[in-house]
């Protein structure tokens, strides 16, 4: 049974990509996929942290895009090929939302990195998450649709309170 997140994390990127896309070539367009895929990768890990969780939702299915592809106005067109169908199918809605709030926040994105630590999904020496963390002037260049906080405020609003919970900020927020 498969036990890793890599269709999801590889959907969900995808996703996050096509809907908020870099501007300036080739180089831009690597440096968003790299910063999306880092916010990708901690929010799965968040939500599905032990290799039991991956096995379900690879099993079960992550649920799709469609409720983010409205919200975001991605499916304007209304139009979708057979190969879209697929990989949207793996997208996943909360894992989409938590990696907007990461991609906004970088102090949220440190916790989260924090909230990691020791868990099933690092083993050893923990990946080199800066460009999510710390992004450079031209990380910030080539995101700046990606890390928009008001473009981003839809996805990322979705899911905002459990990823507090699962990080154990929630209780600030009612105090």
């Amino acid at each position: 049974m498969l036990a890793d997140l890599s269709p999801v994390i590889a959907a969900t990127t995808e996703w996050l990509t096509r809907a908020y896309p870099a501007s300036g070539g080739a180089l831009a367009s690597a440096l968003c996929e790299a910063q999306a895929r880092q916010a990708v990768t901690v929010a799965a890990w968040l939500r599905y942290p032990t290799a039991t969780d991956a096995a379900l939702v690879c099993l079960a299915g992550p649920g799709g895009s469609a409720r983010l592809d409205w919200i975001s106005g991605a499916d304007a067109d209304g139009e979708r090929n057979a190969d879209d169908a697929a990989w949207r199918s793996w997208v996943d809605e909360v894992v989409a939302s938590w990696a907007a709030c990461l991609l906004t926040d970088p102090a949220l994105a440190a916790d989260a990195l924090g909230g990691l630590a020791g868990g099933e999904h690092i083993r050893g020496t923990p990946p080199d998450f800066r460009r999510l963390t710390a992004p450079d002037d031209r990380d910030r260049q080539a995101a700046a649709l990606l890390r928009h906080p008001e473009l981003l405020a839809p996805v990322a609003g979705l899911h905002h309170g459990p990823l507090l919970d699962r990080l154990g900020r929630g209780q600030a927020l009612i105090a």
